[in-house]
């Protein structure tokens, strides 16, 4: 071997020129042959969902229900035959399986879906995320993510001054969901208020956290991750609205200390799971102010109403929070996950969380500024998620969020007039509903059953119905069994839920036959 064929082996000559990009641009044309039929199906068949039922073609045939081919858990094992081979089945082979997963998974761009707290992503989110994914970076330290770190910055400091968070180092990070913010919220009250505890852990403290019997799981969840355990979560009693009754709060925390306990953590909620209450924020704050206890709002659901200036006034007292959670992957139709904790001081995040590991924080930061943002969360590795929220507030603007916000809430309280005049369903919520989901149950000329089981089965029996119809809801426990939960969101259409009220007579008269 001559010494210029070694040297040009040590240099690489014989490698593989790299041909990443064309790969890439080959791949996303062939993908996206397939995705924008997926969400053009959901667009044509907008239109059927007004009728209430997926009209057959002119042999009668039935038409192909776009929301979702649905199958029991293993009849859909077979049918996938997911399984990874030893040899790669190269584009053709990713093409089958990409199809054979939209064909098999509900299409939330469908205005059916009327399911979760969720829906279709808006049109920019295809954006942002194919952005996050070719850069692919983490956002943990500033040296890593400089620009997606100013996004987060920006983004966070604006979304935190709508909330009357105006401080100078007003602010938040994103988390990995709303329960991941929750539970990052109550670590910063722990450690906040007593510091000792990041080192020494308890030490025999019994913590006290009081929530709404309304509020979310994930308080619970929070309790016991910190070791607390669930039974430190006191549930308040609420009013007929749902909201949590401040008195009672009062008296809970009296006397969780007169039980010797430690009142640490208050969670009010903007946008309950269920009804879409929101809590008394300004009369509750004082409460807390009063025994010293951190009061948290999770936001998750019901904050983006914050843009609309005709229904920010359910937020009032917002900005006597210590901290506030905030999803805009629910209201505002960005891709999921983006949960953002916000506050009026972000120092006080890193002190709470902070561990200066020294092979990966070298920039200390200043008192004003935090650049390595890991330091102020539980997280090391972290999406640039703040990223989707940044493009589509861009791209809408206040104004456009606005708009989009007032026409979600102008749809719920359509949705709620229909039911309530209808004479075959009886509202809970009320007209207008506090949010975006519409409670209520089936009760054909107005009457309901005295059994609740009854009415449970009907609710049940009737959602499942609703499925080939092209429309997919919820239910959950409600006063008289179980009730109907329709979630409306910015892309609803008014026809759409005009379509869902007949669909749901109809099945109605299947499940309750006259």
């Amino acid at each position: 071997m001559s010494t210029n064929t070694r040297v040009n082996e040590r240099n690489g000559a014989d490698e593989p020129k790299l041909n990443r990009a064309d790969e890439v641009e080959d791949l996303i044309d062939a993908v996206k042959s397939l995705l924008i039929p997926f969400i053009r199906d959901a667009d044509k068949a907008a239109s059927s969902r007004a009728s209430g039922f997926i009209a057959a073609d002119a042999q009668g045939t039935p038409g192909r229900n776009v929301l979702v081919d649905s199958h029991k858990p293993e009849e859909l094992v077979k049918k996938l035959r997911i399984s990874i081979p030893e040899e790669g089945v190269g584009k053709e082979g990713l093409l089958d399986i990409i199809q054979t997963i939209l064909r098999y998974s509900v299409n939330t761009w469908d205005q059916g879906f009327m399911d979760k707290l969720y829906s279709s992503i808006n049109p920019v989110g295809v954006i942002s995320e194919l952005v996050l994914t070719v850069l692919n970076t983490n956002v943990h330290v500033w040296k890593t993510s400089p620009a997606l770190t100013i996004i987060e910055k920006t983004a966070a400091r604006k979304l935190a001054n709508l909330f009357g968070f105006t401080g100078p180092r007003a602010g938040g990070v994103t988390c990995q969901g709303g329960s991941a913010s929750n539970l990052t919220s109550l670590v910063i009250a722990r450690n906040a208020l007593f510091p000792d505890v990041k080192t020494s852990g308890n030490q025999g403290r019994q913590f006290a956290l009081f929530t709404s019997e309304h509020g979310h799981y994930s308080v619970e969840k929070a309790a016991v991750t910190c070791g607390l355990g669930s039974n430190s979560v006191i549930k308040v009693s609420v009013d007929p609205a749902g909201q949590i009754v401040p008195s009672a709060l009062r008296t809970a925390i009296l006397r969780a200390k007169d039980e010797g306990k430690t009142p640490l953590y208050v969670n009010a909620t903007a946008g309950t799971t269920v009804w879409g209450s929101y809590d008394p924020f300004a009369e509750i704050a004082p409460i807390c102010k009063e025994f010293g206890v951190w009061l948290h709002i999770d936001a998750s659901w019901g904050g983006p109403a914050i843009f609309s200036a005709a229904q920010r006034h359910k937020l009032a007292g917002s900005q006597h929070a210590n901290s506030l959670t905030i999803n805009p992957h629910k209201m505002l139709n960005v891709p999921v996950p983006c949960s953002f904790l916000l506050t009026n001081d972000v120092t006080v995040f890193q002190r709470a969380n902070t561990l200066r590991a020294g092979y990966l924080f070298h920039d200390a930061g200043t008192e004003d500024e935090i650049w390595d943002l890991a330091d102020l969360t539980l997280q090391c590795g972290r999406r640039g998620d703040a990223l989707n929220l940044a493009l589509s507030w861009i791209y809408y603007g206040d104004k456009g969020f606005e708009k989009r916000i007032d026409h979600a809430f102008n749809t719920a309280a359509y949705l709620a007039t229909l039911v309530q005049e209808s004479g075959d369903f009886y509202l809970l919520s009320s007209n207008p509903p506090p949010c975006l989901q519409v409670c209520f149950y089936y009760a054909p000329g107005g009457a309901l059953p005295d059994d609740q089981e009854e009415t449970t089965r009907r609710t049940s029996q009737m959602v499942a119905k609703l499925v080939p119809r092209g429309f997919m809801v919820d239910y959950a426990p409600g006063p008289k069994g179980s009730l109907f939960r329709v979630v409306v969101n910015t892309q609803t259409l008014r026809s759409t839920v005009e379509g869902l009220v007949k669909a749901l007579r109809e099945v109605g008269k299947e499940v309750v036959p006259s």
